[in-house]
């Protein structure tokens, strides 16, 4: 019962996936309950009925608890939408005792959150991208450090108020707290990249289905994060509009036939169906399904190539681009990925997991992982005094999720 206890509730427009884990040592994370719901309610990473999703939330959580046999009283939570903005700022702090703490850092992330957001707006994630000494550039970890003058380059991610807190409603209905909010392609990165694609310089993308979610890493750090509200919902509304077939058989027929690249797809391959108005199942050519697939996919990638040239750092990602997400999983995607963005792209999937681990080694799952990944390392940066007192309240009669509510804000400030 000492060893930590953290939980993570992935909401997204295809699922709801809440996992409860314990840390055990230094890098085993024990996964002691899955709970997976279909989700309703959520569109595009946003609520749109409050009660459905409230429910499959609900659900979820309920049968994450009923596997782990622990209640959960606080988590984690996923966020994503078109809503979700991000912006570069930079903040300056006195040392006052000539070497850096960590009062220092804290001052000069506050400066550099002294920005305008617009009241209908809150902040998610400030992340500090490096430090500078008396001039001194390319620090990484100025703890320590003699000096006069601290600046932070910081990247400030915000999101729609209104859309956050309907979110946080439906969470709070199960009688779960937030404890706080994470980026999905922020919390994907934590499972699928490694320290040498984040020093050189890749991307990562999180194709779920509603969003395909950007996050790119240069130099160890988070330099520019982008929410596209185009995925995997997108690629099935197609078949079904081109194939004249209800969404849930289009989705089924995607993940059994579908194929991302035409000119790989054999003239004479074919499957049958049942289209709406025909009274007998008809054959149907899977390079014609391709040729649909190919359209929306090519679309998706070139206006992801198109955000990470606005971006400025194209030049800066020997490492290419990591894909995960649901629809990664669709043959032939990693290829069209690679083509249409003219960079090395590869597909990944969490791993570094014990315990109940079966459906979560897919890419469809890095999010929900993740999220498990950041409480550990949230729970790396407490203070002893804190980490303690949450460690006690583990040994009441009552199992429950560490509570992370009390640190929330002080939280906030740190890094991924």
């Amino acid at each position: 019962m000492n060893d930590p206890i953290v939980v993570g509730i992935d909401i997204g427009t295809t699922k709801v996936c809440t996992l409860v884990a314990r840390l055990e040592g230094e890098n085993d994370m024990r996964i002691l309950g899955v709970g997976i719901e279909p989700s309703q309610g959520i569109k595009g990473g946003s609520v749109v009925d409050i009660a459905a999703a409230s429910t499959s939330i609900s659900r979820s959580i309920e049968k994450a608890e009923r596997t782990s046999g622990l209640e959960i009283t606080s988590a984690l939570v996923s966020l994503a939408g078109s809503h979700v903005s991000a912006l570069n700022s930079r903040g300056v702090a006195g040392i006052s005792g000539g070497v850096i703490d960590q009062d220092d850092v804290w001052r000069a992330l506050d400066a550099a959150q002294a920005v305008a957001i617009p009241h209908n707006r809150e902040v998610i994630h400030v992340i500090q991208r490096g430090f500078t000494v008396d001039g001194q550039e390319g620090i990484q970890t100025p703890i320590g450090f003699s000096g006069y003058r601290l600046e932070v380059e910081a990247h400030i991610i915000t999101a729609a108020s209104a859309t956050v807190e309907n979110l946080r409603q439906c969470v709070q209905a199960s009688g779960v707290q937030v404890s706080q909010f994470v980026l999905n392609p922020l919390a994907s990165a934590e499972v699928v990249l490694n320290k040498t694609e984040r020093d050189m310089g890749v991307c990562v993308c999180d194709i779920g289905g509603g969003t395909s979610d950007l996050a790119i890493y240069v130099n160890g750090d988070v330099w520019h994060t982008m929410v596209l509200p185009v995925g995997g919902a997108h690629i099935t509304q197609d078949i079904a509009v081109g194939l004249r077939v209800s969404p849930d058989q289009a989705e089924m027929v995607k993940k059994q036939h579908g194929f991302a690249v035409k000119n790989e797809v054999g003239e004479d391959e074919f499957f049958t169906m049942r289209a709406f108005g025909e009274e007998h199942p008809i054959q149907v050519s899977r390079r014609d399904l391709a040729h649909i697939i190919e359209a929306r996919v090519d679309e998706i990638f070139s206006l992801l190539l198109q955000e990470i040239r606005r971006s400025g750092y194209d030049a800066m990602l020997p490492a290419g681009m990591v894909l995960t997400g649901g629809s990664s999983l669709l043959a032939g995607m990693r290829p069209l990925a690679s083509r249409v963005l003219g960079m090395p792209v590869r597909i990944a999937r969490p791993d570094n997991m014990i315990g109940l681990v079966d459906q979560l080694q897919s890419p469809s799952y890095a999010t929900s992982v993740g999220l498990l990944k950041w409480a550990e390392l949230m729970h790396e940066t407490m203070t002893p005094a804190t980490r303690t007192k949450v460690q006690k309240s583990h040994k009441r009669a009552r199992p429950a999720g560490v509570n992370w509510g009390e640190v929330k804000n002080w939280l906030g400030r740190l890094l991924p």
